[in-house]
């Protein structure tokens, strides 16, 4: 017998953590790190631990240290998440089509239009 939670179903918990992590907000765009497309998978392994991989906008992304932190705060949080794993890839880049929900009202448009006053 282990030590390791009862996880009865990880595909439930995988969705409680994604819901969790909407209140995970990118400090630079106001908006949550789900609506911004910025997370790529989530899963719950059968020892209740959460896996999650995670992008940011560019690869020099300041706030990198504290979105990883949230998302491993958010998810840890889940009843039943006994721990969580939390990567950062920029394979494949993000980019704004990744934006849904509230986001995508910020979404630049597709064919933008310079204004130049000279």
């Amino acid at each position: 017998m282990t030590g390791a939670p009862n996880v009865a179903d990880p595909d439930s918990l995988a969705d409680a953590v994604q819901e969790s992590l909407r209140g995970v907000i990118d400090p630079e765009l106001g908006e949550n790190v789900v609506d911004l497309g910025l997370i790529y998978f989530v899963a719950v392994d059968d020892a209740g631990t959460a896996h999650v991989v995670m992008t940011t906008t560019t690869p020099g992304c300041p706030a990198v240290g504290y979105l990883k932190d949230g998302v491993a705060r958010a998810a840890s949080a889940v009843p039943g998440v006994a721990a969580a794993e939390v990567a950062v890839t920029y394979d494949p880049p993000w980019t704004p089509e990744r934006m849904s929900g509230s986001a995508t009202q910020k979404r630049p448009p597709k064919n933008p239009r310079f204004w130049r006053p000279w």
